[in-house]
């Protein structure tokens, strides 16, 4: 038997059901808003994999043509890998729901969302979250939910919950927030320069928009809910971990706080490989697996650095709770790119390099869910396994790299120029060292490239990553350090993840990562200042090194010229099958995109052919001014005059008695057919015939020989 209940989201309404779809599930809803319906089904293993030392989720998002009544774009008119739309809600589901299973737990869970509506109006991300939020309150899978989720919007200075498509074109605002009863769980999304007030606002206004969604949530599992099932927790013997703690002594403090990430992991690495083999000495090689060693000194090295930094007030480099790490940066460091960047924050290392393209260059996807189908800004994300030390796979780029590169992409969007800038732009971003936040680096390093590149950004743009390290009592947080800037081991072993990119005007884009269940508003508040601070202090670094946009582009690049001509000249530039069209790109070497509004962009890395290009288009699309004077050629001479070429395609006629100053009897005594000669424009009718004069041409050119001829005593 299904049920539904209904959760109101600002002025829209949220439906969830049960019961009805996908019951061998251990649990599954419908989640619908508008015409957009979404399954959504979790499963887990009833026991973890022989040798799992790792908690196994997979969350997966596909939409399908059919829901918005498409076929698939392509050959094989079927869907295939996941887009980068898909790989994104994947990543959005995922990362509020995973901290909130049990710690030790290793049975694989899937939770895998079905597109099956969609309006076109309102875009099914956020019924992804909460899907996935309600079939785990209904499941048995162990879980300490329940979340509520909303994309917030501003117009005109006022929030709106869920905006369409339509209302999110005029927002300034793309906030997807996920929280709990009280607290933030995750947020994610961009702004036009949004203040850090106003931003505060905006998570106080959804933490108060979601309360219904977890009321009916609750009321939902209630109802149908499955009672949890029983769990083993995967976790080290209290005896082992006592003497793993007892022989290793005071010496990890020091080994944390040793100079350098790979010098620190050598220090450690060897405590805990002398420590390994004396524990299976002791206790035998089948009770003390390599992932008991790994668990125990993960818990061993993890409260190590949470007491040094809560109760000596250090971190592990040595630096204070709000230092920025030394930053160093250079542009212009590769010389066929046509703009490029290297830009460091300690031992995290991004090279930029920016290319510039045509209008063909434009990315192209479909879009089953409405909203955008094209982008003329790229920002891509590289994270080779050197950058890191170690050795792995080497295949395309992972959803971890998408995100990464999703997020330093809509950090800049907002203060590129692509509406009136006509070259399609993508920035790649190879990162060559890491040791925290290369997201941020890619912000910095990015915005450094495309100065560089001399694309007239309206102001640049830096980001940075701030963590918080926290002791509970109870079910609140009793005692917190937040951390500034936090390198790979604070990010592992503490509790937050909060970047936040922005201007010297406001917050462009930002990301929240949690492994707690929720992080109070009161204290997100301060992260945000900090990454203020922060933020500000590294674009002032960045101006040292490059402040504005480069006068002239790269040599390499393609350069722009753009002309308006009459829309209805549009069919003979392009001429019978694009004959014309084809033509004069062979010729002038150019790439010429022709817009329906009638702008027409021409691109071209040769002087000569952009002249040509130009000249071609131009003479095409002219019309006769009254009063200039031409070179034409005589094309058909008739007994009352002749029919000249003055622009290409373009004839008027010269009557036989504007032919010269004084009376003609036959045309073909002054001009012949093929003749070069020079009239002037004395009006055009309205029927668009055009009048010209030889006659009036060279009065004009005698007068101008008199003017110029030295006066006589």
């Amino acid at each position: 038997m299904s049920h539904k209940i209904t959760a109101a989201v600002g002025d829209k309404e949220i439906i969830i059901e049960s019961g009805k779809l996908a019951k061998q599930a251990d649990g599954s809803v419908t989640v619908q808003m508008g015409d957009t319906v979404i399954l959504v089904a979790a499963v887990a293993a009833t026991k973890a994999k022989d040798g799992q030392d790792f908690f196994p989720l997979t969350v997966d998002y596909r939409e399908k043509a059919a829901a918005a009544g498409k076929f698939p774009g392509g050959y094989f008119k079927r869907e295939g890998r996941p887009t980068e739309k898909e790989i994104l809600t994947c990543r959005l589901t995922d990362r509020p729901i995973r901290p909130l299973f049990p710690k030790g737990w290793y049975n694989e869970v899937q939770v895998q969302t079905v597109l099956l509506s969609a309006d076109g109006e309102n875009d099914s991300d956020i019924l992804s979250i909460v899907g996935a939020s309600a079939s785990l309150m209904v499941s048995d899978i162990p879980w300490a939910g329940p979340l509520g989720a909303v994309r917030v919007g501003r117009i005109n200075g006022k929030f709106i919950a869920n905006p369409t498509h339509a209302e999110q074109a005029d927002s300034d605002l793309d906030l997807v927030y996920v929280g709990n009863e009280k607290d933030i769980v995750m947020y994610e999304g961009a702004a036009k320069e949004i203040s850090e007030a106003d931003f505060n606002a905006a998570l106080k206004y959804a933490q108060e928009v979601i309360q219904p969604q977890i009321v009916a949530q609750k009321e939902l599992a209630a109802k149908v809910g499955k009672k949890k099932r029983e769990i083993t927790l995967k976790i080290v013997p209290d005896e082992i971990l006592a003497d793993a703690k007892a022989l290793a002594g005071d010496r990890f403090v020091p080994a944390l706080l040793t100079p350098g990430k790979l010098n620190r992991e050598a220090a450690c690495n060897a405590i805990k490989n002398e420590v390994g083999e004396k524990l299976v000495a002791k206790f035998g090689a089948e009770k003390v697996t390599p992932f008991v060693i790994n668990d125990a000194f993960y818990y061993i090295q993890k409260e190590a650095v949470r007491k040094l930094i809560l109760e000596s007030g250090k971190r592990l480099d040595g630096r204070t709770f709000d230092q920025i790490r030394p930053i160093s940066s250079e542009v212009a460091i590769l010389p066929r790119a046509h703009g490029s960047a290297l830009f460091a924050r300690g031992e995290t290392q991004a090279v930029s390099l920016v290319t510039l393209g045509t209008g063909d260059d434009t990315q192209e996807f479909d879009s089953y869910t409405g909203g955008k189908t094209e982008k003329k800004f790229l920002l891509h994300y590289n994270f080779p396994n050197f950058s890191v030390g170690e050795t792995g796979r080497i295949t395309g780029p992972g959803r971890r790299e998408i995100g990464h590169g999703a997020l330093a992409e809509r950090s800049i969007e907002s203060m590129i120029p692509t509406v009136n800038y006509p070259y399609t732009i993508r920035v790649v971003s190879e990162i060559m060292e890491s040791n925290g936040s290369t997201s941020m680096a890619s912000v910095c390093g990015g915005t450094l490239a495309l100065l560089d590149a001399g694309v007239p950004m309206i102001r640049p743009v830096a980001g940075i990553s701030v963590g918080i390290c926290t002791e509970y009592s109870g079910d609140s947080i009793s005692k917190y350090e937040l951390l500034t800037d936090i390198i790979g081991w604070e990010d592992a072993y503490c509790d937050m993840d909060c970047k936040i990119a922005g201007t010297e005007k406001g917050i462009t884009g930002f990301q929240l990562d949690l492994k707690l269940k929720g992080i109070p508003h009161e204290i997100m508040a301060k992260a945000v200042e900090k990454a203020r601070i922060a933020r500000l202090s590294i674009l002032a670094d960045m101006a040292k090194t490059i402040a504005a946009p480069r006068k002239d582009i790269s040599p390499f690049a393609p350069r722009i010229t753009t002309l308006k001509i009459n829309p209805e000249k549009i069919g003979a530039i392009i001429g019978p099958g694009g004959k014309n069209i084809k033509r004069l790109v062979e010729e002038s070497g150019c790439e010429i995109d022709i817009e329906d509004n009638g702008t027409v962009n021409i691109f071209s890395v040769s002087a000569e052919g952009m002249k040509i290009a130009v000249d071609a288009i131009s003479g095409v699309t002219a019309e006769a001014e009254i009063g200039k004077i031409y070179r034409g050629r005589v094309v058909t001479v008739k007994e009352f005059g002749a029919f000249v070429e003055f622009l290409p395609g373009k004839d008027g006629l010269v009557h036989i008695s504007e032919l010269a100053n004084f009376r003609v009897k036959r045309t073909e005594d002054i001009v012949k057919e093929g003749d070069e000669i020079t009239v002037k424009c004395l009006g055009v009718d309205e029927k668009g015939r055009v009048k010209l004069s030889r006659k009036a041409a060279m009065e004009d050119r005698d007068k101008e020989e008199a003017a110029a001829a030295p006066a006589t005593a």
